[in-house]
């Protein structure tokens, strides 16, 4: 059970199905015998039902019941279960108990947006939208650690604006928020030899490493970026191993905390030394890699005899390099025998992802409209130090979201080469580029030869999908592109050009489905479009010629496809021109069955 509403009076059963019917995981307890009311003796019992079993009570009735009630089982606010009072009449809802660790503050909102209620919130971070320190380390995954005798001394001092230092030498997406929410009384370091402690009454810490901090009140958050990479003789004795690897980790520097898995040849996987490794780490998850999946990574260390025993030449550091996403070793392979014929190997690599550097996000920048950019998208375009977008084809508008420091060019004077060379100008000085692309830019994006210098570079990148033309067509034309019983496919192509098509995708193959066909890059060849459509799709067929889609000069004109060409022609379309054709447009006459009575229990799950 995960939410339990506790009913106190019957008068408010009707706003406790309310909360029930969209509060996924919650169900309604009474001591009255009411028709989808689990029924209990007493309140007393669901209550000391609920502290055993839920994650979160919702009292609906009067505070000074609901506090009597919780008194006797109230223990540790990291154990106990959120706990939310609201009246009969729906208008207040309080976070009573666990608002941060136990997600009463969260759920309090949530609620409050159901009924249309006013939350009440006491906790000071929330009130001051600062960041809450006992929470922010489980929504990121990271271990909590503090020198403090108790963390509400350092927390105590965040939210009172004390003068405060934080470290970062990890990148996630902890990371990025932190340094995207950073309030006025924290200064951010990248390098440790950088901070005077002196200034500062406290220092938070977000790494992998151990930092000494002296004798200032400090909070250290461990992100789980490190992955371990083992072998072994043949059954290893695992007496004392786990001690001899933690201690050499640590002499590095190294925080425990922050492995995130133990790895190694399926060849080993039933290893005794494997199982009480994870174990002592803390029960990391295990990764088992064939000898095909490890004989190709690249390795400091590789061995003949090794290779041999396995079929690959590394299995310590092989394994370790795969689990971390083809990371980088930061401690290679290291050989250890704490008793003859109990010889084992061990290897630990970072998550790439993890490393602060350079970084290209390709971006798709939507339509046209600069509202339709995905909000990841407009958080990249506002954080980057190089926004290098596509010419004509992305209104410049879209790069205003750029902060004032930021270099803003177009690309479309330059080849692919030179386009590059910028990049990886601002990549090597461990700077964010944001490659700005039209629609989605995994669809007629011309990044593949990007990527490919990327990847020859081994460079960090990744793609934040846009929305796609295609789409914003369908919304522009007010039509749903797939109709049920007669429209459930939409193809998405070219007519051939210049550049050649597949025999198998020509337009007139395609047109045999009679799908809903949307047509990029082609309204120079209307006319030969147009002809190899005819040959399946009827004449009257729907057609609509979408001319720069959510652009300022946005043009959109309707008809039949034995018209295209003509409708294209007469009003001087060009490339930046979206083709639809299909019956599926400005239909209304299929209707979707997802509505009906008997669909109702898939909107529960």
């Amino acid at each position: 059970m995960k939410h339990i509403i506790i009913l106190t009076s019957e008068s408010a059963l009707t706003l406790a199905q309310t909360i029930e019917q969209s509060l996924i995981g919650s169900a309604i307890y009474s001591k009255h015998k009411l028709t989808g009311v689990t029924s209990m003796n007493s309140l007393e019992d669901i209550v000391e039902f609920g502290f055993k079993e839920a994650d979160s009570l919702i009292f609906i009735g009067a505070i000074g019941i609901c506090v009597r009630l919780i008194a006797p089982h109230i223990q540790d606010k990291y154990t106990d279960p959120a706990v939310l009072c609201m009246d009969s009449t729906g208008k207040n809802i309080v976070s009573l108990l666990s608002g941060h660790v136990g997600g009463a503050n969260g759920l309090t909102k949530q609620i409050a947006h159901i009924l249309g209620a006013n939350p009440v919130i006491t906790t000071q971070s929330d009130n001051t939208n600062v960041w809450a320190l006992d929470t922010i380390g489980t929504k990121y995954n990271w271990t909590l650690k503090t020198n403090a005798k108790h963390l509400n001394h350092p927390i105590t001092l965040f939210v009172n604006k004390k003068k405060t230092a934080l470290f970062i030498d990890s990148k996630d997406a902890g990371t990025v928020h932190l340094e995207r929410t950073k309030p006025e009384h924290v200064d951010i370091y990248y390098q440790w030899d950088k901070i005077d402690l002196s200034h500062y009454e406290l220092l938070i810490i977000v790494s992998p490493f151990k930092y000494e901090s002296s004798d200032v009140p400090t909070i250290y958050y461990h992100p789980k970026v490190f992955h371990l990479g083992m072998g072994c003789r043949k059954e290893c004795n695992p007496a004392g191993v786990s001690d001899y690897i933690k201690h050499y980790i640590t002499s590095n520097n190294i925080a425990i905390e922050s492995i995130a898995s133990l790895s190694t040849i399926d060849l080993k996987r039933d290893e005794v030394l494997l199982k009480d490794l994870a174990q002592q780490l803390g029960n990391l998850p295990i990764y088992i890699y064939t000898a095909d999946e490890l004989k190709d990574i690249k390795t400091p260390n590789p061995s003949q005899k090794v290779e041999e025993v396995t079929s690959s030449p590394s299995v310590s550091e092989a394994s370790a390099i795969n689990s971390a996403q083809d990371g980088l070793l930061v401690i290679g392979k290291q050989k250890g025998k704490l008793s003859e014929g109990n010889d084992f190997t061990f290897a630990l690599a970072i998550d790439r992802k993890a490393i602060r550097q350079g970084h290209i996000e390709i971006v798709g920048a939507g339509p046209g409209d600069p509202e339709l950019v995905s909000v990841k998208g407009k958080r990249f375009l506002e954080e980057a130090d190089l926004i290098l977008y596509a010419g004509s084809l992305v209104p410049v508008e879209l790069t205003h979201y750029a902060k004032a420091s930021a270099v803003v060019r177009s690309s479309a004077s330059m080849n692919l080469e030179e386009q590059f060379n910028l990049m990886k100008e601002f990549y090597d000085r461990n700077l964010l580029v944001v490659r700005l692309h039209t629609g989605d830019p995994c669809i007629y994006g011309a990044i593949q030869e990007q990527m490919a210098f990327f990847d020859e570079y081994n460079m960090s990148y990744h793609i934040t999908p846009g929305i796609s033309s295609f789409q914003a067509a369908a919304a522009e034309l007010r039509s749903q592109f797939t109709i049920p019983e007669k429209v459930q496919t939409i193809i998405l192509t070219r007519g051939e050009g210049r550049t050649p098509m597949p025999e198998k995708e020509q337009l007139h193959m395609l047109a045999k489905s009679q799908s809903t066909m949307c047509i990029f890059l082609s309204a120079t060849i209307a006319q030969k479009v147009q002809d190899e459509l005819l040959e399946h799709y009827p004449e009257n067929t729907p057609v609509a010629a979408c001319y720069k889609l959510t652009w300022k000069d946005q043009r959109i004109f309707r008809g039949e496809l034995k018209d295209l060409a003509k409708i294209i022609n007469e009003n001087n379309l060009t490339l930046t021109t979206m083709i639809v054709v299909g019956e599926a447009i400005d239909n209304r006459k299929g209707l979707s069955k997802l509505y009906a009575h008997q669909f109702k229990h898939l909107f529960r799950k």
